[in-house]
């Protein structure tokens, strides 16, 4: 049998209080989600002047990399790469999402939404790394 993992709310508190500094120290207003390997929100939070749209937004990003286990600059790329069949998948295709491994198995992901892709991305990954032991690279990096 194989033992997984699980995030706590501890550990969702800690990512999101890291990507929430990140956000703050760029001078940047974000919604911030994790959620669990069900794609279950365990976090969500819009700063004060981020979009309203951002707290939909967020938690979707985090959702296509457990989807997908890959970050969401994935399907980003497809649909700006021409692929526009990718735009009917059931996954927001925005950069700003970056799943969670830890021993090789996905146990979450982080999505944000506020700001450029490229800087939501940016917050996302904070909020990884803040995880001890876990990373945001998937298999195929």
């Amino acid at each position: 049998m194989k033992t997984i993992r699980v995030l706590s709310q501890e550990d969702a508190r800690r990512m999101a209080a890291a990507a929430e500094s990140e956000a703050r120290q760029s001078g940047w207003n974000v919604s911030i989600a994790i959620c669990d390997a069900g794609g279950h929100a365990l976090w969500l939070q819009r700063m004060d002047g981020a979009p309203l749209m951002s707290a939909q937004v967020a938690p979707e990003k985090a959702r296509a990399c457990i989807l997908s286990g890959k970050p969401s600059k994935v399907y980003e790329d497809m649909v700006n790469q021409g692929r526009i069949a990718a735009l009917s998948m059931p996954v927001v295709p925005l950069e700003g999402g970056e799943p969670i491994y830890f021993d090789g198995n996905i146990i979450g992901a982080v999505g944000v939404s506020g700001v450029q892709a490229g800087q939501d991305a940016q917050v996302a990954r904070a909020g990884v790394a803040a995880l001890d032991g876990a990373n945001h690279l998937y298999a195929g990096a």
